[in-house]
């Protein structure tokens, strides 16, 4: 293993940990969680900084592992869905941002797409699940889940991330131009 991939494997550690802390800043109420999307932001980090493998594994791995060790986001079917959700954030991320050119543009570019794919496989994911469990998934609920309630975490995450990448690629603490 080189030194590369040691660093990515404890940075993922640290998004990790991060995702399994963030939803505390919510008080554990799903309500306020589903709107301020805390778990989204280090999984979105971690593709951006770590790459598509790491966020990948990341994105699947903290819902799930946050509902074992917290009972929150219960299991099925939200943790499920949110497993292939947050793991479309990592990998589109850490995909985009090394395929496109290292321009700031292209950093807000990475991350909307991202958004969007995310949220697509949340509505594909969750017509699965829910489909199983003998709900009805409905256009209306997936406007609704996967972008009307979620305009402030989605805001958070246009601000926050692009000046996080940016602060770090400035400080040549990842790849840059």
């Amino acid at each position: 293993m080189n030194k590369l991939s040691v660093r990515y494997l404890a940075l993922s550690g640290l998004f990790l940990a991060l995702g399994l802390v963030m939803p505390f800043l919510t008080a554990q109420i799903p309500e306020i969680g589903s709107r301020l999307l805390p778990m989204h932001i280090p999984v979105l980090l971690c593709g951006f900084i770590c790459g598509w493998p790491y966020g990948l594994i990341v994105g699947l791995i903290v819902p799930v592992f946050r509902s074992v060790l917290f009972g929150m986001p219960p299991m099925f079917p939200t943790a499920a869905v949110m497993a292939f959700e947050l793991a479309a954030y990592g990998f589109a991320t850490g995909f985009l941002y090394r395929l496109l050119p290292r321009k700031n543009a292209f950093i807000y570019a990475t991350l909307i797409i991202s958004m969007i794919l995310g949220r697509v496989i949340w509505g594909i994911a969750s017509t699965f699940f829910y489909g199983i469990s003998g709900s009805a998934f409905t256009w209306k609920i997936f406007i609704t889940g996967a972008f009307i309630n979620a305009i402030p975490g989605i805001v958070i995450q246009i601000i926050l991330i692009p000046l996080i990448i940016i602060a770090l690629r400035k400080a040549k603490l990842i790849e840059g131009e």
